[in-house]
């Protein structure tokens, strides 16, 4: 069987989402907090997750860091920034959903890709596993007190 040829014809958008067994205010609080997040995301961050904030987030095992610019903060509820490189940036809407008595169901989106449609599939690809493996590491620590390093160990040195 050949392929096709195939072509993106609306604009892709990565998606994970994971029901945190904890109010809202608390997964809010670890994504917007760096004291709380660099338990289960990054290393470092140069501050909070306050709407207008310019940041500068770095994940020490990879020496990797992003610039990130905070455009929108809703109180337990919704965090919106832009991430990435000055020619190319994302943007990533955090979504924090009351779901059951004393749960939140959290989504992640991110928009913006641009490139062939190959590397935009692959880009898309590894913000869904990356954000997943942090959804993950977050359901973790808020509902059990642990810290996976599922981050750090998603892409191990050989």
């Amino acid at each position: 069987m050949e392929n096709a040829h195939r072509e993106i014809t609306e604009p892709p958008a990565a998606y994970a989402c994971m029901v945190v067994r904890r109010p809202p205010e608390e997964p809010f609080r670890a994504f917007a907090d760096p004291a709380v997040t660099s338990r289960f995301w990054y290393s470092r961050s140069s501050g909070p997750m306050t709407e207008g904030a310019e940041l500068r987030w770095e994940w020490e095992t990879y020496g990797a860091s992003a610039d990130v610019r905070v455009r929108e903060v809703q109180e337990n509820a919704l965090i919106r920034f832009d991430w990435g490189n000055h020619e190319q940036p994302t943007t990533v809407e955090l979504r924090f959903t009351p779901h059951e008595p004393g749960s939140t169901f959290v989504e992640v989106t991110e928009t913006g890709f641009d490139g062939s449609g190959d590397d935009t599939v692959r880009w898309v690809n590894d913000t869904v596993g990356g954000f997943t493996t942090v959804l993950c590491a977050l359901k973790a620590l808020l509902e059990h007190g642990i810290a996976l390093d599922a981050v750090p160990d998603h892409h191990p040195a050989p």
